[in-house]
């Protein structure tokens, strides 16, 4: 699965970056402390409200992704091939209409989160076994940023302090 989360292999990826504002610093600026090229450009076009950034992905998948979130329009979605990222991406960008799709994430963990997500429900969280992803659950979900301290990965805990402020 390709996302910026853990994933069987711990290695990070770029399924869920949301507004960035990292302590004081701008949001754009904190975007480059996230070593993965992917995960970065992500981060930007988020922070800027802007799909061009989107082009610098090298991943297609990441990059419809990241079009069909930061645009927030949902169909654009049905242009990922992961089926897992797509369900993802549906139930992220089209809201709790349609948080279903959460059911149809494989990964346990990713199943969890998005359900967290899409329900704004730090509950969800205890049902990640990943240490890593479920303090990043709680953290983005309750919006506190001490739970990033827990992460080992740098990106993972970099994007966490973004996220959860």
């Amino acid at each position: 699965m390709q996302a910026l989360i853990l994933s069987r292999a711990k290695t990070v990826s770029l399924l869920s970056v949301s507004i960035f504002t990292l302590w004081s610093i701008s949001a754009h600026a904190s975007c480059s402390f996230i070593k993965n090229s992917d995960a970065r450009a992500l981060c930007r076009a988020k922070a800027q409200g802007s799909a061009s950034q989107c082009s610098f992905i090298k991943n297609t998948d990441q990059r419809a992704y990241c079009k069909a979130s930061v645009d927030k329009k949902s169909s654009q979605c049905s242009f990922i091939r992961n089926s897992d990222l797509r369900s993802r991406c549906r139930a992220e960008v089209g809201g709790r209409s349609d948080s279903g799709q959460c059911s149809f994430i494989r990964n346990p963990d990713q199943r969890a989160f998005c359900r967290a997500k899409s329900k704004n429900s730090s509950s969800q969280c205890s049902l990640i076994r990943n240490g890593d992803l479920r303090a990043f659950c709680r953290a983005v979900i309750n919006r506190n940023s001490s739970q990033c301290s827990l992460i080992k990965s740098s990106d993972l805990r970099t994007q966490c302090r973004s996220e959860s402020r």
